[in-house]
């Protein structure tokens, strides 16, 4: 739950980097929330089947929309890669699942790893 808020609260810094653990748990607690909003709308007597859509599930969409967005572009960034490529439909699946760059990239330190030095990071990858 801590992810979640803290993409919340990181929604307009996309200069940075997102670490799997927080993209990953944004999207399964959005997932999760939505689901329940759906079954709140359809008791009461808000969801229209026709558009798959509720009141409730549809302000929630708006409230997420931009911080969903900033989250997998951080996320992106992680790799050492353009948010750009957060438009590019495949590619940016690869890049969201995969570990990110050890240690600084132009975005910023590693969240996983943030105090790995230069050195010790050469001598890992060899």
């Amino acid at each position: 739950m801590i992810y979640y808020f803290e993409v919340l609260k990181k929604f307009a810094f996309i200069n940075s980097r997102a670490g799997r653990a927080e993209f990953w748990y944004f999207t399964l607690i959005s997932a999760i929330i939505s689901i329940f909003l759906m079954f709140v709308d359809l008791g009461m007597g808000n969801f229209n089947e026709e558009t798959g859509n509720g009141l409730l599930g549809t302000m929630y969409a708006f409230a997420v929309f931009i911080p969903s967005i900033a989250v997998a572009v951080r996320r992106i960034h992680d790799s050492g890669k353009s948010g750009w490529f957060y438009l590019v439909p495949f590619y940016n699946l690869y890049l969201l699942i995969k570990e990110g760059d050890l240690g600084l990239n132009k975005y910023g330190s590693n969240s996983k790893y943030p105090d790995l030095e230069d050195d010790i990071i050469d001598h890992l990858v060899e």
